[in-house]
């Protein structure tokens, strides 16, 4: 019985950290449309957005990594604090759905190339790594 609550638990922590962190991600997201608006542009319209991306400045950016970077960070503190053993891997393993999600957006709406080598490259699996050691070292 204690197995499957262990399993139970550590099954939880996957889908509570993925929506605590993808609930820091939306919400970065929205807060940098407001705060870097592209005008005429109802940012919900992912087809008008596509053909925009490529032409976007920097500026346009720097809330889509943030977006991206603390998301994952959040998801995988929660996943590390909420799994019952092998913390590490279940943080890590938030940084790998994020990690999936982000190379999907990535050709969805096709950014510069710059953006999307740094944002799959930094965004992910560096942050869910830092979101384990956090855990790690709160446990102490």
């Amino acid at each position: 019985m204690k197995k499957i609550k262990t399993v139970f638990k550590n099954i939880l922590a996957l889908i509570f950290g993925w929506f605590f962190g993808s609930i820091v991600n939306m919400g970065l997201i929205q807060l940098g449309h407001k705060l870097f608006p592209i005008v005429g542009l109802d940012p919900n319209d992912m087809v008008a957005l596509a053909e925009l991306m490529p032409t976007l400045e920097f500026e346009f950016f720097i809330f889509p990594f943030l977006a991206h970077s603390v998301g994952t960070l959040v998801g995988a503190i929660a996943a590390g604090f909420i799994a019952v053993s092998h913390k590490m891997k279940f943080s890590l393993g938030i940084g790998v759905l994020f990690l999936i999600g982000g190379i999907t957006v990535n050709f969805m709406l096709p950014g510069p190339f710059w953006f999307a080598i740094v944002d799959i490259v930094l965004a992910y699996i560096p942050m869910a790594w830092i979101g384990g050691r956090i855990v790690a070292r709160k446990k102490n």
